[in-house]
């Protein structure tokens, strides 16, 4: 497992998470109700002094989830480009690069279990219904923990693949990555029976 809080400590460490769980929300409506590439410029400008008050590592850090998204960078890209719509273009491109920036500074500075502890609150009125907010929360600190983990195990095959061949790994690392993907789900899922999984609802 990796712990995806920031070792830098900055002010934002001792908010409480429901403040900067909201806080991102609101943020993320306002990033899309904003249709000015100028505006959307000045924020992303904002997000990046922010993200380098605590320094330069805290920056880098938070900067190191973007790489994962320069496929879909492209793609919208070359798209806006080839329909001339070069500004709407540009205001989704920051939009998207902002929002995710936001997010990881809350995810760097929010610990996992006070995180799941908001959603569990959130999802407790709708027990009544039928959701069981310990099974939401054990998803989300399993997506959130185990992400990292997939990661690092693709950048693990595309450099096995790399010292075997000078051809760029690309869709020739799919299957195998789906493998280990599905090896690892079969693993968590037989742990989790192991310790006697969830008892299930007695009518």
């Amino acid at each position: 497992m990796i712990s995806l809080t920031s070792p830098v400590k900055t002010r934002a460490h001792g908010w409480p998470a429901w403040a900067k769980l909201g806080g991102l929300c609101i943020a993320t409506v306002i990033l899309f109700l904003i249709e000015s590439l100028i505006l959307q410029l000045v924020i992303f400008g904002l997000v990046l002094g922010v993200l380098a008050l605590p320094g330069v590592g805290f920056l880098k850090a938070a900067l190191k989830p973007l790489r994962l998204l320069w496929p879909f960078l492209i793609v919208v890209g070359v798209w806006h480009l080839w329909t001339g719509e070069i500004a709407k273009g540009g205001v989704i491109l920051l939009r998207l690069v902002s929002a995710v920036l936001i997010a990881n500074v809350v995810t760097m500075t929010t610990r996992l279990s006070d995180m799941i502890d908001v959603v569990g609150r959130l999802a407790r009125p709708f027990g009544r219904f039928g959701l069981r907010p310990e099974i939401m929360e054990l998803s989300i600190a399993l997506v959130i923990r185990l992400t990292p983990v997939l990661v690092l195990k693709g950048e693990g095959l595309a450099d096995a693949w790399r010292a075997r061949s000078r051809r760029r790994p690309g869709w020739r690392i799919v299957l195998p990555f789906t493998l280990l993907a599905l090896d690892d789900a079969e693993q968590v899922a037989e742990a989790l029976r192991a310790r006697g999984g969830f008892t299930p609802i007695k009518d």
